[in-house]
């Protein structure tokens, strides 16, 4: 005689295997991030991850939980890669604890830990640093295509740790093409102006639009293997897309190509691995799709009207505010049961 006891049909999809999922699609595009940038961006992948690992071990304690279970989720992990690839490379480690503490403490764990959190973690810790140390976030390296050097691993932790004279490393450093073009359109530049720059490629910048293109084949195994649903990401990249196009219509040398938004900055990244977060996103089909649009028409209305260069983060964020009023809105007709203005 069996003793098992039910449910006898297990779950297809465990947290862990989905969490590995969104880590194994983010491999492509931390490969193109290294070739193109160098290996501060692997520096702060392991300083984001100690960080991660180490604060929520110290909130399971104080909360006496269980440590195995929770970390073995690989949701930290996910947290902390996330914030890691959003904030400039060979950024300082005192930058990185920081974004880190508000995304596992006020983007997590205030709310309840994994599954109660109602904004998206990563980006609570990325616009805390962005807003609260606006210098160091917008020190970006340039291409090595384009400086021909880079720091090589143990400069990278020295740099970090804010052992290396960084004056010497000034000339590698430049503001993202984002930021150039919002620069230069508020000096009443052309964009044929704008892009005699080095640092733009065909679409958008040398590396940004390869490592966006990589994001979006991160993006395909995540649906391939249903670890997301196709609704976030399509109507995100529409979201953004259709405003662009007209806005390009009407101005094309005062306003930025949809291609250039499509393969700058974190759109990519953000519809697919951030929007998608299942915890605070939108959990109906209609509200999906709704959510994501939400999210492409506010990066769109940020990148050309707010301050920011890009608004994936605060896009994000507003849209998780919203998320139990487009819920309440599109919840599913429940089947025999009459819609209230059915009177028939």
């Amino acid at each position: 005689m069996s003793l098992n006891s039910s449910p006898f049909i297990k779950p297809s999809a465990s947290t862990n295997r989905l969490m590995f999922n969104v880590l194994l699609a983010l491999v492509p595009g931390t490969l193109a991030y290294l070739w193109f940038f160098g290996v501060g961006i692997l520096v702060n992948i392991l300083f984001s991850v100690i960080f991660a690992l180490l604060l929520e071990s110290l909130v399971l304690v104080l909360r006496k939980r269980p440590l195995k279970p929770y970390l073995g989720d690989y949701s930290a992990v996910v947290t902390a890669w996330l914030f890691a690839l959003c904030i400039p490379m060979h950024s300082p480690w005192w930058l990185i604890a920081t974004g880190i503490f508000f995304a596992m403490i006020a983007g997590k764990h205030l709310y309840g830990g994994l599954g109660f959190n109602p904004f998206n973690p990563a980006m609570v810790g990325y616009v805390v640093v962005l807003i609260s140390f606006p210098k160091e976030m917008t020190t970006w390296f340039l291409p090595t295509q384009i400086s021909g050097d880079s720091l090589n691993l143990m400069q990278a932790f020295s740099y970090s740790l804010g052992l290396l004279d960084t004056s010497q490393w000034d000339a590698l450093t430049s503001a993202t093409p984002l930021d150039q073009y919002k620069t230069g359109l508020g000096l009443n530049l052309t964009i044929s102006e704008i892009r005699q720059s080095p640092v733009f490629g065909d679409f958008a910048g040398v590396g940004w639009e390869w490592i966006a293109n990589w994001w979006f084949i991160g993006g395909l195994y995540m649906l391939f293997t249903k670890t997301i649903r196709w609704h976030i990401p399509v109507s995100m990249i529409l979201g953004l897309l259709i405003p662009a196009f007209l806005f390009y219509v009407i101005n094309p040398d005062s306003v930025a190509s949809p291609g250039f938004h499509l393969f700058s900055g974190g759109l990519m990244l953000g519809a697919f691995f951030i929007a998608t977060d299942p915890v605070s996103s939108s959990t109906t089909t209609q509200g999906r799709l709704i959510y994501g649009f939400m999210i492409g028409v506010l990066i769109y209305i940020i990148r050309y009207w707010g301050g920011y260069p890009d608004g994936v983060a605060f896009a994000v964020l507003l849209a998780n505010m919203a998320v139990p009023l487009i819920d309440y809105y599109t919840q599913p007709r429940t089947f025999g049961v009459n819609p209230p203005d059915d009177h028939g």
